[in-house]
């Protein structure tokens, strides 16, 4: 008996980690679509100005947004100013529907990311520097940073995924989409729950993303064992 109640559990955990990667699949698949829709914009002439992208961008990622239930929180590109063809900041990038935050008022709509009305988003400055955008230029790969607590918009834990746009040997800025770690935890519970044990999805640096042990929250940080089980495609494990 006991060796079948192993079995039933090591199959729910791989079941749970075959969701995990198929989610993340999801979402990765769709950057590749609007990196490549870029590209073509960024080699047709005249295909480059901050305001053509806007529109491409605009076309590609508002509808998602605007689906009932949305996945995303967030979604856009920001672009290298080497691109755009000055030093300032491009953040061509849309915010869902937003509850109500301790900063922000709800909104029913998608909405441009105006970075002049955030105070504090000085540091975007040198956003070459941070994770979402220094990874992917480094490594060339898809890459995905959290879970943090995202004080520019969502002020709640959001998971980033960015994929660098690149062009002639050169990065020209990231696709990239957030998703509440709240939404995460309603499309991965089911599955993470099914396991037939506790189980915890842990980020690359081992911080809890989702958790069915009560005794572990968003952001906690968890030491995998022999018995963690990688979800391909990922950089996470359930533990």
């Amino acid at each position: 008996m006991t060796d079948v109640v192993g079995t039933e559990t090591s199959a729910g955990v791989a079941a749970a980690a075959e969701r995990v990667s198929a989610l993340f699949a999801r979402i990765q698949d769709a950057l590749v679509g609007w990196r490549d829709t870029l590209l073509d914009q960024a080699s047709a002439a005249g295909g480059a100005s901050p305001a053509a992208i806007d529109a491409t961008v605009g076309a590609l990622v508002i509808p998602v947004l605007r689906e009932d239930d949305p996945l995303l929180v967030g979604a856009g590109f920001i672009a290298a100013p080497e691109f755009t063809g000055g030093d300032d900041l491009h953040f061509s990038w849309w915010l869902g529907p937003l509850e109500e935050n301790p900063v922000f008022g709800p909104t029913s709509e998608p909405s441009r990311l105006d970075l002049a009305s955030r105070s504090y988003s000085d540091y975007l400055r040198d956003f070459r520097s941070l994770e979402w955008y220094s990874m992917p230029q480094s490594t060339h790969r898809t890459h995905i940073t959290g879970p943090y607590v995202d004080h520019l918009c969502a002020c709640d834990y959001i998971v980033t995924v960015t994929s660098p746009v690149e062009q002639g040997g050169r990065m020209i800025g990231v696709v990239g989409v957030d998703v509440y770690v709240k939404r995460l935890e309603r499309e991965l519970l089911p599955a993470l729950l099914a396991a037939g044990r506790p189980v915890v999805l842990v980020n690359e640096a081992g911080r809890a993303m989702v958790s069915t042990d009560p005794a572990v929250l968003v952001g906690d940080v968890v030491q995998a064992g022999e018995d963690a089980v990688r979800c391909a495609g990922t950089p996470f494990r359930l533990v």
